[in-house]
């Protein structure tokens, strides 16, 4: 091993820029931390630009209705009362306050005529609920907690990808990456580290997520020791883009139902009329994919194989204002006028409901030291997310991780550098280099891509599960060989190479908890087990790193305390 990397020390390392990474930096600032943040892309870029309909709130401006034990009670029922009662609990009662955080740092919201935070309505939610910045919230909130934290101060480490964490007896101390640019190493020495690196959509071949998301912090972690649970939810988006294929699976914000848009059919039907009549368009996320997928399937989806989704029966003016971004994005993209007609939309890999076991008040992961929030993290939505919770899962659990990892760093004592662990990350990395053979690591990442679409997607069976467990291993051999021509300047084939690693070991993971789960439950359906399981109602399924390999094992769900159920019992 050569020392040619740099060193760089921090109490609080947060590893992603995104709104749960600025905000758990902004926290961590507060406390008196010395804080670094490394992202893969740019300040700036983070994939909580795509999250476009609204924060969900229960702030009550619009419906008075509203409060924190219906916000609590629509999502464990989203979340088919999977979720971690006590994390729902806690996103329920503190949204509001980080909202009104958000608008205090200088957010700016829509308004009611009254000046409050106008709010729209979103499937799933009984109420309006999410506080929008038109159809760009998520670029407002990014935008906002970015300005505080560099107002603050904190330590941004930028085109920087961590490829292995560091520990110490069994806590971390701290990270091996490199500089995407250059290609030379940095260690961050940290005594406690956040991952807030968002999720894994880049291992299907649809999907609403840029190039970042690769499923780095779960594989970071697990290979740390942290146990992964419910990997098998995964969320497929009802409404990507469908035409043309250069934009397939790009996000149709569901801000343009909570607006008034109607799914039709090739014949002109209305077709949730028949599956969920009650709510219509606004069904949660996973039951609007399955329908869009079933017409479809049956021979009644449009010209490129998707449904309609149509919003011109509003004033052209109100789209515009409303949903400016949809509209310019199939102006530019499609050459459709959303005004004056429909748009062809389909399922797309879009969010992981699974991720990083952690503790409901901590954010602590089984490592001691290594906290997650955000997407990485896994708990609060259960089977299925509710739209916009996303953004308030950012800040509430972001503000969380970052106190609990400030606080555990002011306990902890500084780890020595472990030259060992340094020199194994350095090699690892630059093995594509010396591989013999010409596999390509595109080649690779296009077939798992194949696997995971066609075998592990929105419908499951056993036999498809355990082909892709097959192809899997075929691909992790072939990942293992996979070389890279030139130099560490500026080399995608290189960085890919090593994205694949982590994409690899998620792919496994959600198929794995895939097959064990013998029925269908939120985002996750077995056409071999079409009906929920009594028996798996109870059961999380959980994975951690072992000798041998990937092991899987169940724990039970946490019981509720009866007060928390009454709410649950009423209507």
């Amino acid at each position: 091993m050569t020392a040619n990397y740099e060193t760089r020390e921090h109490d609080v390392l947060i590893i992603g820029a995104g709104g749960a990474g600025l905000r758990a930096a902004i926290e961590a600032l507060a406390q008196g931390a010395s804080v670094g943040v490394v992202c893969k892309s740019l300040l700036g870029k983070a994939h909580t630009v795509m999250a476009e309909g609204g924060i969900a709130a229960a702030m009550a401006n619009v419906d008075a209705a509203d409060n924190w034990k219906t916000h609590f009670r629509d999502t464990m029922r989203g979340g088919k009362f999977l979720n971690d009662w006590r994390m729902a609990q806690l996103h329920a009662q503190e949204s509001p306050d980080r909202v009104h955080e958000l608008e205090q740092w200088g957010a700016l919201f829509d308004r009611t005529e009254n000046g409050d935070i106008l709010q729209r309505a979103f499937g799933g939610h009984t109420f309006k609920r999410l506080c929008h910045v038109g159809d760009r919230t998520g670029l407002e909130m990014i935008r906002t907690l970015q300005d505080r934290g560099v107002q603050q101060g904190i330590d941004v480490y930028m085109e920087c990808t961590v490829t292995r964490l560091l520990t110490d007896d069994g806590r971390v101390a701290g990270a091996f990456a490199y500089w995407r640019e250059t290609g030379r190493f940095i260690v961050f020495k940290a005594k406690s580290i956040v991952i807030a690196t968002g999720g894994i959509g880049k291992a299907w071949r649809v999907t609403s997520n840029s190039w970042e998301y690769t499923g780095d912090g779960m594989a970071l972690a697990y290979e740390a020791g942290a146990e992964l649970i419910d990997m098998e939810f995964v969320q497929f988006h009802p409404t990507g883009m469908v035409w043309p294929p250069g934009v397939q699976g790009i996000l149709v914000t569901e801000a343009v139902r909570g607006e008034g848009g109607m799914l039709r059919n090739r014949a002109g039907e209305r077709f949730m009329e028949k599956y969920d009549p009650k709510r219509m368009e606004l069904s949660t996320r996973d039951v609007v994919a399955r329908s869009i997928y079933t017409e479809v399937k049956e021979g009644r989806g449009t010209e490129h194989g998707g449904a309609y989704l149509d919003i011109s029966h509003k004033p052209a003016e109100y789209v515009k204002r409303k949903l400016p971004s949809m509209y310019h994005q199939f102006k530019e993209l499609a050459d459709v006028d959303i005004t004056k007609g429909p748009m062809e939309v389909g399922p797309t890999c879009h969010y992981m409901m699974g991720g990083i076991r952690v503790d409901a008040e901590t954010a602590q992961s089984t490592v001691p030291g290594l906290f997650a929030a955000g997407e990485a993290a896994a708990g609060l939505h259960g089977a299925n997310r509710l739209g916009g919770n996303s953004l308030s899962d950012l800040l509430v659990f972001g503000r969380r991780a970052g106190l609990a990892a400030a606080e555990y760093a002011r306990r902890a004592s500084p780890a020595p550098n472990d030259s060992a662990q340094i020199a194994e990350a350095e090699k690892e990395l630059v093995a594509p280099f010396s591989n013999a053979g010409t596999e390509s690591p595109y080649a690779v990442h296009r077939d798992l891509q194949e696997v995971m679409q066609n075998l592990v997607g929105i419908y499951r069976t056993k036999d498809d599960l355990e082909r892709a467990l097959v192809e899997l291993e075929k691909l992790n051999a072939r990942a293992a060989k996979a070389s890279v021509e030139g130099s560490r300047l500026f080399n995608p084939g290189w960085h890919l190479s090593n994205d694949l690693k982590a994409m690899l070991i998620v792919s496994e993971a959600v198929t794995r908890s895939a097959l064990a789960r013998t029925e269908s439950r939120g985002a996750h359906s077995r056409i071999d087990y079409p009906n929920v399981d009594a028996i798996w109602e109870k059961k999380h399924n959980i994975i951690v790193r072992q000798a041998g390999g990937m092991n899987r094992s169940e724990s039970r769900v946490q019981e509720m305390p009866e007060e928390l159920k009454q709410i649950l019992a009423a209507d």
